[in-house]
């Protein structure tokens, strides 16, 4: 199981109707299987995400947010680890909004 605990990720690629982007800073935190994450930045007031990380590395994680507008949204993601060349650790991310329009999107985050 790869451990994200005190790993530092910023998006890389979104889809248009994501609400993270590069200016947007996520910390996790891992005990056992379980991760969270406090996240802001760009667009993003304030973020909490909560999530399951598999044996492979996979995270299930259900988020939360407080963007620009004053709106709380939220949402359900999936994330797929890549381990680079430097083994630093890239997250191919498909996500839902569960608030709002409950479109579907894609972001790629990398550790810094």
């Amino acid at each position: 199981m790869i451990n994200y605990n005190n790993k530092i990720f910023r998006p890389i690629a979104n889809s248009e109707n994501g609400e993270t982007s590069n200016e947007t800073v996520f910390v996790y935190r891992q005990t056992g299987n379980i991760l969270t994450s406090e996240y802001a930045g760009g667009k993003i007031k304030y973020g909490h995400l909560i999530g399951l990380v598999d044996e492979n590395g996979n995270i299930d994680m259900r988020y939360h947010q407080v963007n620009d507008l004053g709106e709380i949204m939220t949402g359900i993601c999936k994330s797929k680890p890549e381990i680079l060349e430097n083994g630093k650790i890239r997250l191919h991310e498909s996500w839902e909004w569960t608030s709002g329009d409950k479109s579907k999107g894609q972001s790629i985050i990398e550790e810094q």
